[in-house]
């Protein structure tokens, strides 16, 4: 046996399982986007064409482009859309399982909780709380390590960008408290 036929083989213990029932097949997921898409160039048409999509004595009005831009949006996303719809649903694949779906949820919920506490924390405590919450319940890391990590983690990103460089960050109450 050569070095070239070797297979290495690692399980990965935190995979999702096999057989997880589907929630969801590519088919729909392409309608959905291609509709989303569809709204999408409908709403930024309107608004370019509110701007203005004529011509001036200076040349095009600001919404010229992006207007024919947005029709040629809706117009692939149509296309898009009909060709999903006319798919055989015999051939569509599995988009995403239970399992699966739970793994990526595990990430989006906490990143999303992220987002909108940072508009009430400010940016380096909501980054203290997600980086210790990803370490300890996704990592299942130490509570002391990942506490740690976090703090120093925090404390260096503000020090970097507060202190150093005063980049204008989100700040929260703490920040407010020591004055910054």
């Amino acid at each position: 046996m050569s070095n070239s036929e070797i297979e290495i083989v690692v399980d990965d213990p935190t995979a999702p399982e096999a057989d997880s029932p589907a929630v969801t097949d590519t088919r729909v997921v392409e309608a959905v986007v291609c509709l989303l898409l569809v709204g999408l160039a409908v709403l930024l048409g309107y608004d370019n064409w509110r701007t203005g999509i004529g011509w001036d004595s200076t040349g095009p009005q600001a919404g010229y482009f992006p207007f024919y831009l947005s029709v040629i949006l809706g117009v692939a996303s149509l296309y898009g859309f009909l060709v999903t719809l006319l798919k055989r649903k015999e051939a569509a694949e599995t988009f995403v399982t239970r399992a699966q779906l739970r793994r990526v949820m595990a990430v989006f919920v906490p990143t999303l909780l992220f987002c909108l506490a940072t508009q009430y924390l400010g940016l380096y405590v909501a980054s203290f709380f997600l980086i210790a919450g990803f370490m300890r319940l996704i990592g299942k890391i130490a509570l002391w390590k990942s506490l740690l990590t976090a703090f120093i983690f925090t404390a260096l990103m503000f020090v970097t960008f507060d202190i150093a460089f005063d980049v204008i960050m989100p700040k929260g109450p703490l920040e407010a408290a020591f004055g910054y």
